[in-house]
């Protein structure tokens, strides 16, 4: 290979937008006239180099909602469960 095509600044420019805006991969990369797998490389690149930085914080308010909604889902599952073993039982008693 002859060298990179693309400069660091412009990578970092491409990988600072998927990574810190959130948008795909794929519209960062049509945006720049770039194929998508080219731009998905750098990110996978810098997240390796990065690991400890995730991209995304979470305010107090999304963490809250964040821990709602995983009791509600806990909630869900158990009355799931138990609806299963309902079934099961009145199942047993028709027969």
């Amino acid at each position: 290979m002859a060298g990179s095509r693309y400069s660091d600044e412009f990578k970092e420019q491409i990988v600072a937008e998927v990574i810190e805006k959130s948008r795909p991969v794929s519209e960062v990369a049509k945006a720049y006239g770039l194929v998508p797998q080219t731009a998905g490389n750098w990110v996978n690149k810098w997240r390796r180099t990065h690991p400890d930085s995730s991209g995304e914080e979470l305010t107090s308010a999304e963490l809250a909602e964040l821990r709602k909604v995983k009791a509600q889902l806990r909630e869900a599952q158990m009355e799931i469960e138990f609806l299963k073993k309902a079934a099961a039982f009145f199942a047993r008693e028709s027969r």
